[in-house]
């Protein structure tokens, strides 16, 4: 549908606004300074995040990763073309986890969504109970689209390198539990580190020396 303009406007005036419009509508969310990478078994992760979309999310997810939070977690569920989930850091972490950990992670994010942003392979979709405000640690990296999530899960991030590694994970043997889909074996987070544009960096190998 053309947008309505001036008597006598031309049609490259018309093309002009048309290529305005679509430009709108594929425009994507900013991505944040900041960086967050795990390693893993099968290669390196990073991410990058949506402080626009979901200020509170962002948020507490980056304090997590700076905190050394997620090392020695896994990613407890690959559901080929669906999801690759990372578990909750109380369920998922097998090094003793400090009071600074404890606090960030017993803290519950809203729901914080828009119908401009959607589902689709490689974003980040924070995971909750029933209750829509119950988000804390645990989310997923999208392996597909999955349009039925929309307005319904938080889109925090996408995933900026390792969508190889990624496809990587879908290969290893799964089964089914309740609604999971799990890899047989272990996929652990080994070390994590974050950066900014500003071009300082963290490396977070071992989270008992955080204690």
């Amino acid at each position: 549908m053309w947008a309505t303009l001036p008597k006598g406007a031309n049609m490259f005036g018309r093309a002009l606004v048309l290529v305005a419009m679509l430009v709108c509508v594929n425009a994507q969310p900013e991505l944040s300074d900041e960086r967050v990478a795990f390693t893993t078994d099968f290669g390196e992760i990073e991410l990058a995040f949506y402080p626009e979309i979901a200020p509170k999310t962002v948020k507490h997810i980056l304090k997590l990763f700076q905190l050394g939070a997620y090392n020695t977690n896994h990613i407890f569920r690959v559901d080929a073309g669906f999801v690759a989930q990372i578990s909750s850091i109380s369920l998922g972490t097998t090094a003793p986890i400090n009071e600074a950990i404890k606090k960030e992670e017993a803290k519950t994010v809203p729901l914080e969504v828009t119908p401009e942003v959607e589902h689709v392979t490689g974003v980040l979709s924070m995971a909750r109970h029933s209750e829509k405000d119950s988000g804390r640690s645990s989310f997923s990296m999208l392996l597909g689209n999955a349009p039925h999530l929309d307005m319904e899960y938080t889109i925090f991030g996408k995933v900026t390198k390792g969508m190889d590694v990624l496809a990587e994970m879908q290969k290893v043997p799964t089964f089914q539990e309740g609604i999971f889909v799990k890899p047989i074996q272990r996929i652990t987070i080994h070390s994590s580190y974050w950066y900014s544009s500003t071009g300082k960096c963290k490396l977070l190998i071992d989270p008992v020396n955080l204690l």
